[in-house]
């Protein structure tokens, strides 16, 4: 009689970090490795943007939120538009490869000489504030069209570990290299590193085939061998539509406030404390690498286990409870290194809990919703709030300075408590239904 062979090392790791299933395995390490090679291609070049940021003028961040906006506005409809005529699996490898092409477009216009340029400083900072949230939407949405409900619980921490080592290496690899390779050669290695994603998303999309055929396995038993079809603006229908995907783009919308608040006065202070351009894109990095360092601690062994235990509620309302208290806090001491501490903080825990939580609340619905609503959600939600942030933070940090913008921190923290306090038990009621009836969730 045969005996049923032993797991492999990487098998008995990944069952004690996640209970992972021997027919996830395949599934599970090439989602990590293609979120590790999107955040870290992203990473790269993220101190570059904030650099390019202070270049344009960080008492003008407005008016680049307000540019990137008007920037998604226009490509979360264009996305809408050729996701409905082009198969899935054709169409998610492409949207990297030209994440690819454009980036490296920048390198050669700033290999050109024209490192002075504020106009092409802008235009790359909008850009890459508009690419990056729909290459990082793309990502969850193929996630929860690959995994169920029940899978997600388990799965979404170990795999958004994947993206914070590559957050850790990105920020890593844009420190050692500015001052060797200067921000044109950072955006080079961006560029590959987009490439060889777009490379993992195809093996992924095979790999997604072989599971929905296998017999037993609990999955998202849909297709990318198809057209999702529709309009371009399905995506809005969508949402404006459904109460569950409109409660869930406020919740985005006042965790992007938060983000917002935080990250223009971090840029007003470091812009202050740094001369060059290089050191301004270190202390960013730094920063990151703060950032990730100790959220993939938390993902690897603890997100799975604190969800499974506590439910994704508790996910969605740790942020808004510790903000409220970091707030206070800077309102005494409106320092850099209290808003440097403060953007840690808050951060790791968006990235360690907040972050899966909200992405699981995708898996329970239909297919169309996790790439067109999500996508207006995670892009044209999500610059909004930015836009409404950075225009209602201005004035109150003109006259108020940072105290008076802490302040407006904690009453938008207190206002995001509630919901997502009832986001978390609407998903909760939606999770306990037959499984038709959380397909038809949206529509709720």
């Amino acid at each position: 009689m045969n005996q049923p062979a032993s797991p492999s090392i990487s098998g008995r790791i990944f069952k004690f970090l996640a209970a992972v299933e021997p027919i996830e395995l395949p599934a599970v390490i090439l989602s990590m490795l293609y979120f590790f090679f999107l955040f870290g291609s992203y990473s790269v070049i993220k101190p570059v943007r904030d650099t390019m940021g202070t270049v344009y003028g960080p008492t003008h961040y407005n008016q680049l939120f307000t540019m990137t906006f008007l920037g998604t506005l226009v490509l979360s409809p264009l996305y809408s538009g050729l996701a409905a005529r082009v198969k899935l699996q054709s169409f998610l490898p492409w949207v990297y490869g030209f994440i690819a092409l454009t980036i490296f477009g920048f390198f050669m216009a700033f290999s050109g000489g024209r490192t002075d340029s504020r106009a092409l400083a802008a235009s790359f900072y909008v850009w890459v504030s508009v690419f990056n949230l729909l290459i990082i939407s793309v990502f969850w949405s193929f996630m929860a069209d690959i995994f169920s409900r029940t899978q997600a619980k388990r799965l979404y921490g170990i795999i958004a570990a994947g993206g914070t080592i590559g957050s850790i290496v990105g920020p890593v690899l844009a420190t050692a290299l500015a001052e060797k390779v200067g921000n044109s050669g950072l955006m080079l290695i961006s560029a590959v590193g987009f490439v060889f994603t777009a490379f993992l998303v195809t093996l992924l999309a095979r790999e997604k085939q072989r599971l929905t055929k296998a017999k037993g396995v609990e999955t998202q038993h849909t297709t990318l061998d198809r057209k999702l079809g529709g309009s371009p603006v399905d995506g809005f229908k969508l949402l404006l539509k459904s109460p569950y995907l409109l409660l869930l783009a406020l919740f985005l919308f006042l965790m992007t406030w938060i983000s917002t608040i935080v990250y223009q006065e971090l840029g007003t202070l470091i812009n202050k404390a740094f001369a060059s351009r290089e050191a301004r894109t270190q202390a960013f990095s730094l920063i990151e690498v703060a950032v990730n360092s100790c959220t993939v601690f938390i993902q690897l062994i603890g997100t799975g286990r604190i969800i499974n235990r506590f439910g994704v509620t508790l996910g969605l309302l740790l942020n808004p409870v510790i903000m409220v208290f970091a707030f206070l806090a800077i309102a005494f001491s409106p320092v850099l290194l209290i808003l440097g501490g403060l953007q840690v903080v808050r951060r790791v825990a968006e990235y360690a809990l907040a972050k899966p939580a909200r992405e699981m609340l995708f898996t329970v619905v239909d297919q169309e919703s996790k790439y067109k609503a999500k996508n207006v959600i995670d892009t044209v939600v999500y610059r909004g709030g930015d836009l409404c942030a950075a225009w209602a933070a201005t004035p109150v940090l003109v006259n108020f300075g940072a105290s008076g913008l802490a302040i407006l921190g904690v009453v938008v923290s207190l206002i995001w408590f509630p919901i997502a306090w009832t986001l978390g038990k609407r998903y909760e009621s939606v999770r306990a239904e037959t499984p038709g009836a959380a397909e038809a969730a949206p529509g709720h």
